[in-house]
């Protein structure tokens, strides 16, 4: 069973530790999903804006607690897919879009580990061309696993770069 929902900035849809999870597919606005590390430090670990859908994918395949927070950082307006979705006519066609998210996760696990901050701020450039202006600069550099003083650094150098400076 599928319904719309509005949020506002700030809600939180889902909580780590959470167990009946939902999937969700953003019609309108932008969310996160991070964790919280062992120390409390937050990890930006994807957006979804119009188009996407999310959720967290090893929670609900293994039937475990959510290890992701999932909150609105605009207003949002989301069509939440209850437990049990995938038994529903469009199961094939969400499972393929869950796969492709998957497989983007997995580029961005693999890149994080092997690349340097200005080629994952490239990467982040073509993957969110239309985010930069509607997130803030802290939540881009937490989403590249750098500072937001190293995200000013990267911006200056790419900026350099484009100009021949």
């Amino acid at each position: 069973m599928t319904k719309v929902q509005r949020f506002v900035k700030g809600d939180v849809l889902q909580d780590s530790g959470q167990k009946r999870l939902c999937v969700y597919r953003v019609h309108k606005g932008l969310l996160r999903l991070y964790f919280s590390d062992t120390n409390g430090k937050n990890h930006n670990f994807m957006f979804a804006s119009e188009g996407w859908t999310c959720g967290d994918l090893e929670a609900i395949a293994f039937e475990i607690e959510s290890k992701l927070t999932i909150e609105a950082i605009e207003d949002c307006e989301v069509e939440v897919l209850a437990p049990g979705f995938l038994n529903q006519n469009d199961q094939q066609a969400e499972f393929r879009k869950m796969l492709r998210r998957a497989g983007a996760l997995q580029r961005r696990v693999l890149m994080m580990m092997s690349t340097s901050a200005l080629e994952r701020y490239e990467h982040f450039l073509e993957l969110y061309p239309d985010l930069t202006s509607r997130l803030t600069q802290r939540h881009i550099a937490s989403y590249l696993g750098i500072t937001p003083q190293a995200l000013s650094k990267l911006r200056a150098q790419r900026v350099g770069k484009v100009y021949g400076s």
